[in-house]
Parts: structure tokens; C-alpha cells; sequence
């Protein structure tokens, strides 16, 4: 699959980013990002690098989704996982950004459970999305997911030198549907943080995208300028988002912001149509607006590299 090249620079350092076959790869080497098409071999870092460790993002499986342009979303779940499993070198995880399900009912819960802890990955951390805390005041998901985390879903660990960071931004959604962190989860962001060092590569992943996409579609997060605001200190920020279920990228100075396609469903382009439903598409043209996100970390000269490959 062939998809529109799309270039851009930020003083020099953003290069070769283009979409070529299977993807796309961004390298981060001590704030400064990178990249080159995956080319045949998806997941291969730039260079040759061997990788210190990947994983893979998805997002917004809405398993109980049943209409236009996809009735069969668990079949493309499915689809998302044969390929994380075929890939050259096995993920250390798998981030789930939200939007699991589509009406936030126990069994939707089980069947997405199933299919991505099938996976040979064996490790996977699951955030929700607006559509998974409406019903049974979120009992469900928590149950199923909320295992380890704080508060309402709140999580961070460390893998191979890097902090990840789970936010969770969909409790109390604002009006027009802007996501809300609330104080309570940005004074434990703060306290978590208190112990990294500058130099920490750190990955923070969320559902509602922690930039302004598309206000008058509540693409955003209402308070996300207090959260990015104890990020700024570190050398490395990369931010993964799903709900708007494309790929859009936003640099802001150490901090990449990464939105991710959905395996379900597409949506508009942000300001094209009406409202945000879904985009209906050719069956022929589904599967090629769908997809996963590999993101590698490679060691080079003793700094943190970070490669973000989008693979289908």
C-alpha cells in the first residue's frame, strides 16, 4: 500500500519523513527527530541499529461496532495482532490508547481482552476511551483493566531506560467533548515525575490528544497545557494519542505529539464534514485506513534513540 508523502522540518532535524509501502519511521536522539520510510522490512531502525527494545500502540478497536464501513471490527482487531506477531523482532508490549470497546458492555470487554493478551507480545497496558467509562459508572473497565493503576486508570512504569506515563483523560469529558485531566491526576503527574532526571526519555500516551487538533470538535484536552507544562523540563517528550483515528503529527519544541489510526474505523479529517463520524470508505479501501504504530528504542553513541514506525 502506497500512502500521500508528507514532509516537514523543524531547524533541520525532522528529515525523510515519508510514507512508503509499510510505513513510516521517526527517530529521537536527544531531542532531535528524525526519519525515514520503514521500506519493506517494517520495524527496522534507521541505520541498522539493532533495537534495545520496541513496542506497538493501538487504538480504538470499538469492538461492538457493527455499521458502515466496518460490521466485522473484531476481525480487524485480529488483524492488528497477526501482524504485531509476524513482525522481525517481538515488542516488549502493547499500549491500548482507549476507545476498546464501543458500548462499554462486559462481554465487548472480554472479547478485547482476549484477542490483544493472545497476542505472543504476552504484556499489554490498556487505557480507556470516552466510549469505555459511560456505563456502569465504569466499573466494568476498571475491573477488566484497571489492575496496578491509580485513581481512575492513572499509570507509569519504566522499561529499558525510558518512563511511560498513562494518562486518562475521558471521566469527565467538558463540553463539546474536550478531555479533562483534573487536579487530582495532575498533582500525581507531578509527584511522579519528581524522581526522573532530565535526561529520561519520557513517553506519555493518553486517549483525547494532549494538543488543540480540532476545537469545535472537542479534539483536545481542556487541561493539557498544565500537564505539558511538567514536561518541559525533559530532553525527550514523544505523546501517543488515539480518539481521532488518524495519523497526525505536532512538534513543540522537546515534546512530539503522535496521533494514532484507529483498527475499526476512520474518521474526517479534522474541519471536513459536519461532525466527527465515521468516514465511510470503499470495502477495498478499509483495511488501507486502518493500522498500528511500532515504536523502537535503539541505543546510539550512549544516547536514547527513539523510532516510531507506523505499519499496516
Amino acid at each position: 500500500m502506497t500512502l500521500p508523502a508528507s514532509t516537514t522540518n523543524r531547524r533541520g532535524f525532522l528529515k525523510c519523513m515519508a510514507w512508503a509501502g509499510s510505513g513510516v519511521v521517526w527517530s529521537l536522539s536527544a531531542g532531535a527527530l528524525s526519519g525515514c520510510s520503514v521500506g519493506a522490512a517494517a520495524g527496522q531502525p534507521a541505520g541498522g541499529a539493532t533495537p534495545a527494545f520496541t513496542f506497538v500502540q493501538i487504538s480504538d478497536s470499538h469492538i461492538g461496532f457493527t455499521g458502515a464501513p466496518n460490521a466485522d471490527v473484531t476481525s480487524t482487531l485480529r488483524r492488528a495482532v497477526e501482524q504485531i506477531d509476524a513482525l522481525p523482532h517481538r515488542p516488549a508490549f502493547i499500549i491500548h490508547t482507549g476507545d476498546v470497546t464501543h458500548l462499554a458492555t462486559a462481554e465487548q470487554f472480554d472479547t478485547a481482552y482476549q484477542i490483544v493478551k493472545g497476542s505472543k507480545t504476552g504484556q499489554a497496558f490498556f487505557l480507556p476511551g470516552e466510549h469505555d467509562t459511560f456505563a456502569d459508572n465504569d466499573k466494568l473497565y476498571l475491573a477488566r483493566f484497571g489492575g496496578g493503576s491509580t485513581g481512575n486508570g492513572w499509570q507509569s512504569f519504566d522499561y529499558g531506560g525510558a518512563h511511560f506515563i498513562g494518562l486518562v483523560n475521558v471521566w469527565n469529558l467538558k463540553a463539546g467533548g474536550f478531555g479533562t485531566l483534573g487536579q487530582d491526576q495532575l498533582d500525581w503527574l507531578k509527584q511522579d515525575l519528581q524522581a526522573q532526571q532530565n535526561s529520561t526519555p519520557i513517553v506519555v500516551y493518553a486517549h483525547v490528544p494532549l494538543w488543540a487538533v480540532y476545537p469545535a470538535w472537542g479534539w483536545g484536552t481542556d487541561d493539557a497545557a498544565q500537564a505539558l507544562a511538567l514536561l518541559r523540563r525533559f530532553d525527550s517528550v514523544t505523546v501517543l494519542n488515539g480518539h481521532i483515528h488518524q495519523v497526525l503529527q505536532k512538534l513543540d519544541g522537546h515534546v512530539t505529539f503522535h496521533t494514532a489510526a484507529s483498527t475499526a474505523f476512520p474518521l474526517p479529517a479534522p474541519g471536513e464534514g459536519e461532525s466527527p463520524g465515521p468516514l465511510q470508505v470503499r470495502s477495498d479501501q478499509l483495511l488501507s485506513s486502518l493500522g498500528v504504530r511500532e515504536v523502537t528504542f535503539v541505543r546510539k553513541d550512549s544516547a536514547p534513540v527513539l523510532v516510531d514506525a507506523q505499519i499496516r
